[in-house]
């Protein structure tokens, strides 16, 4: 969902059953301020959070392979999120920005990305109710 705890959201969560939600920020302060005020509202709303996921974290060079922080120190991500855990710190790959345009999934063509998403899921499968 967009950022915010509006209508949309808060029709969303009664009318669709919700297992858990996970959260997804940039390390930006007021992407970070949109993501606790979204698990505040979910937190009222009785869904669980599942994790919050820090997008963007840094920038992976194509040349060299070297992580380069885009945001600086950001260990306020998880300061801000309490207890929720932090499931992902996620690059930023020039190959997933062609990705995007091409309308290709990243998790097929890029192998960070993949490993990334994987596992997340292998933290959240257990917390869902798939049956």
């Amino acid at each position: 969902m967009p950022p915010g705890t509006g209508d949309t959201q808060l029709s969303i969560t009664q009318e669709i059953p919700i297992t858990g939600v996970v959260m997804v920020t940039t390390p930006q302060q007021v992407a970070l301020a949109d993501c606790v005020k979204g698990a505040a509202m979910f937190s009222k709303v009785s869904v669980p959070i599942l994790g919050v996921i820090e997008n963007m974290r840094y920038f992976l060079c194509p040349g060299c392979d070297t992580a380069h922080s885009l945001y600086g120190d950001t260990s306020h991500v998880t300061t801000l999120m309490g207890d929720t855990p932090l499931l992902a710190s996620l690059p930023m790959v020039p190959r997933v920005v062609a990705d995007c345009d091409q309308g290709t999934p990243s998790v097929i063509s890029c192998e960070i990305m993949a490993g990334q998403f994987e596992h997340v899921l292998e933290q959240i499968l257990p917390s869902l109710d798939l049956g």
